[in-house]
């Protein structure tokens, strides 16, 4: 599924189930909460921290999801086409990075 699909079916979940959108502050909030989920996984699954035996069974796909879910709320109910967005930006990325990280010393 692109982006732009995805997020309209954010869109249609949220009028037909979730009432409606949470306004912006409430979104980043969630936002910063969900990626925090992820950080407690990933510093404890792949870092150097031990993981309680709670988080054993945490999934970070799915709470990876919970932070795209998030981020397609905001970009709805800011106007963003993140499809658009994403496009230019991957642009960009493919000319003014192109051989930056082939010449990074440090990544070979």
């Amino acid at each position: 599924m692109d982006l732009k699909n995805a997020q309209l079916e954010v869109d249609t979940w949220i009028k037909e189930h979730g009432v409606r959108y949470f306004n912006e502050l409430t979104n980043m909030a969630q936002l910063t909460e969900e990626v925090g989920e992820v950080a407690r996984i990933i510093a404890r699954r792949y870092g150097e921290q031990s993981e309680k035996v709670s988080d054993k069974n945490k999934d970070l796909g799915e709470e990876l999801a919970d932070v795209v879910f998030v981020v397609l709320c905001l970009a709805n109910q800011t106007g963003i086409d993140l499809q658009a967005a994403f496009d230019k930006k991957m642009d960009l990325k493919s000319v003014r990075d192109k051989d930056r990280h082939k010449n990074n010393e440090k990544l070979k």
